[in-house]
């Protein structure tokens, strides 16, 4: 049993930078991911890395501007977030997987409580 607990979100000015960062217990390391979740909106894939950190995946809405890493030593994965839009405020989870590696939420057993980010503008 898996238990994630993410860090760094906060409000930061529209263009600007911030790097979440999830801390996950239990048997490491596992297949990692980032999803959002605005208001009204079903939760989305943001970017994920798998277990041995050699590949990485992501939306095409974070595609050039966020970067997913991770450090299996510290069992804590990173979203680094810069030019940050107006549309990319939400609460942010952090998701983990011991089976599989995608973009769907249904891969993902572990979850978050998530850290809220919010862009002002």
């Amino acid at each position: 049993q898996a238990q994630l607990a993410e860090y760094g979100g906060g409000l930061v000015q529209a263009g600007g930078s911030l790097r979440l960062s999830c801390v996950v217990s239990g048997r490491t390391p596992y297949h990692m991911a980032w999803f959002r979740q605005a208001p009204g909106k079903e939760r989305e894939f943001v970017a994920g890395i798998i277990a041995s950190a050699s590949t990485t995946l992501y939306a095409d809405s974070a595609k050039g501007r966020f970067a997913a890493s991770r450090d299996n030593a510290k069992n804590t994965m990173y979203l680094q977030m810069n030019s940050l839009k107006p549309e990319d405020p939400a609460v942010y989870y952090c998701a983990a997987s011991s089976r599989g590696f995608g973009a769907q939420t249904q891969t993902f057993e572990y979850w978050g409580l998530g850290t809220r980010v919010t862009v002002s503008s």
